[in-house]
């Protein structure tokens, strides 16, 4: 209730003052949580491939930002929300996707204001997006109201919603989801990202291959002093194969190119290369085998 209470006061102040508390508050978090802390350093410096400290304070800072940011993003009205996005980049691929009657998945990873992309695209053509419910119960009435509005719909994150993804898709409509996050068992596979390995999703590579569907690649860059978003929607730089994954790693790749765009701006503080324990254990027994060879 009071998570609830404190989300509804914050949505009424203006973004800029948003993203300046929520600055404060990602250097209040950093100093807090020292697991935090050493996971965003390391997943960062792994990523550039050496420390750099004005990206790391950046990103310290930003990810403050997009927590403190969803007040605004989920209870302010949706055209003030997509009135935040200031400039849009890309849209004539959408336009040529629905003119060759194509299905559209838009693919989002956990960068810039990720939860403002889906109205961006809702503002102007129906879209379904995976849903999967947050950890804290008391926030989903919030998180539904900022995704399930105008011409949003949600798909829940098990075997029905996948099916209805995939209708949508057969039907030349709109899919969108976040690629990045960790799957449970059964649900992935261990691809390259930045190097390492990662329990990574197949869906986004399985909902690629479906008949006739166009991928599209999005993002909202968060400007500086809360003077709102530029909407990216970019093309594949590398074509899809068919063979599982192969793509999944493919798009973990494309995933790489967006966040080098403006890696502060990622949550590195997400525990990317986690694993649920089965998968975690049977990757460790056959790396195990492979370095000791036939007995």
């Amino acid at each position: 209730m009071l998570l609830s209470l404190v989300f509804r006061l914050l949505s009424r102040l203006p973004l800029p003052w948003l993203h300046r508390l929520g600055g404060w508050m990602g250097w209040l978090t950093y100093k807090a949580s020292p697991s935090y802390a050493r996971r965003l350093r390391d997943n960062l410096a792994n990523a550039l491939g050496r420390e750099d400290e004005a990206v790391l304070r950046a990103a310290v800072v930003e990810a403050g930002r997009q927590a403190l940011e969803l007040p605004f993003i989920w209870l302010r009205p949706a055209h003030e929300v997509v009135a935040a996005a200031v400039r849009t980049e890309g849209w004539e691929l959408v336009e040529q996707a629905r003119a060759e009657g194509a299905g559209i998945l838009f693919i989002t990873p956990h960068l810039g204001c990720f939860e403002i992309t889906a109205q961006c695209i809702a503002a102007r053509i129906p879209i379904t997006v995976l849903y999967r419910p947050p950890r804290k119960a008391e926030l989903q009435p919030l998180m539904e109201a900022g995704r399930a509005r105008g011409q949003m719909r949600t798909a829940p994150a098990d075997l029905s919603g996948v099916r209805k993804l995939v209708k949508t898709l057969r039907s030349h409509e709109a899919v969108g989801m976040l690629p990045d996050q960790v799957p449970g068992a059964g649900e992935g596979v261990w691809a390259p990202f930045f190097g390492k390995p990662a329990w990574t999703m197949t869906l986004a590579a399985r909902l690629a291959a479906v008949k006739g569907v166009r991928v599209i690649y999005t993002w909202a860059e968060r400007l500086p002093r809360g003077e709102g978003y530029v909407f990216r929607l970019q093309a594949p730089t590398e074509a899809l194969t068919g063979e599982l994954e192969t793509d999944v790693a493919i798009i973990n790749r494309e995933v790489e190119r967006m966040i080098l765009q403006c890696p502060q701006q990622y949550l590195w503080g997400y525990n990317r290369y986690k694993g649920p324990r089965r998968e975690r254990d049977a990757g460790a027994a056959a790396a195990t085998a492979e370095r000791d060879g036939p007995a």
